[in-house]
């Protein structure tokens, strides 16, 4: 059985479950400066859960490409009282901090946070594969090259989906061998990967199970989508929602959206699809 623990209660992912993103930075791709005070972000976190969200993933610092570099000074500024305001509002809920900074993360778990996902899986911060051991929290490692200021221009693979499950192999040792329980594998859609790259993991994303963890796709409003329509992140809703059910098809464990309502109708469709009834 696929599971996690967060706050000492398992989590079973055989049955897919959602992850709300909320940004607290003003120039993410999508909704960047939307959900900037806490009063608007503890709204957001409400009505992701009342739609059926499992976990709500909030970060400090946008990974979009070729977003600004930030100090860890403000990152903590932005996501640290976040996270306090959402803990506290809704004590049980599955906090999830996307940060690839361990001191971050560290702070993040102190306030209420129960998740680390981390876009470098530990390469950028050194530090963050003992941070989380010692922390004991599922951590989720997505698939990147470079950072999100030079990962454009570090597309040339060879076999992508062989390159990306090799990267996947390595890291998993290394957060093994330090003593990390609960890991979730993260592709990395449109992280250091063109649109065809992404469009070409997606068709192999079965080939994952050979990792035996459970799988977090994140193709929410991707460029992706937007550009293989001709329209927009804005218009992009139902383009990912047909993603999301290949997704689902071909083994994905948890489906990081803005969109919770929708995401959480392709989960129950797929269930029903796959049930006895």
């Amino acid at each position: 059985m696929k599971s996690i623990n967060c706050h000492g209660t398992l989590i079973d992912l055989s049955t897919p479950k959602v992850m709300g993103i909320i940004n607290c930075t003003p120039d993410s791709f999508y909704d960047g400066g939307k959900t900037v005070s806490q009063r608007e972000i503890v709204s957001q976190a409400e009505r992701m859960l009342s739609h059926g969200a499992t976990f709500l993933d909030l970060g400090g610092y946008s990974s979009r490409p070729g977003a600004d570099d930030i100090s860890e000074t403000e990152e903590l500024h932005r996501v640290i009282p976040a996270i306090k305001a959402v803990a506290k509002e809704f004590p049980k809920v599955n906090i999830s901090v996307d940060t690839f900074r361990s001191s971050v993360a560290k702070q993040a778990i102190d306030s209420g946070a129960c998740m680390i996902n981390d876009i470098s899986a530990g390469i950028l911060d050194t530090a963050m594969i003992p941070t989380v051991a010692t922390l004991k929290v599922p951590y989720v490692m997505m698939h990147m090259r470079g950072t999100p200021q030079t990962m454009a221009n570090k597309t040339d693979y060879t076999n992508i989906t062989k390159e990306v499950l090799f990267y996947f192999s390595e890291r998993i040792a290394k957060a093994r061998e330090a003593g990390i329980n609960d890991l979730i594998a993260d592709p990395g859609f449109g992280f250091a990967k063109t649109r065809q790259q992404s469009f070409t993991l997606l068709k192999h994303l079965e080939d994952f199970a050979m990792l035996e963890l459970p799988i977090l796709v994140g193709l929410s409003r991707k460029s992706m989508i937007y550009k293989t329509l001709e329209t927009n992140a804005e218009e992009a809703l139902n383009g990912t929602t047909t993603l999301n059910s290949v997704a689902l098809l071909k083994g994905a464990s948890i489906l990081r959206v803005h969109d919770v309502k929708e995401a959480v109708e392709c989960v129950k469709l797929h269930e029903k699809l796959n049930s006895n009834a």
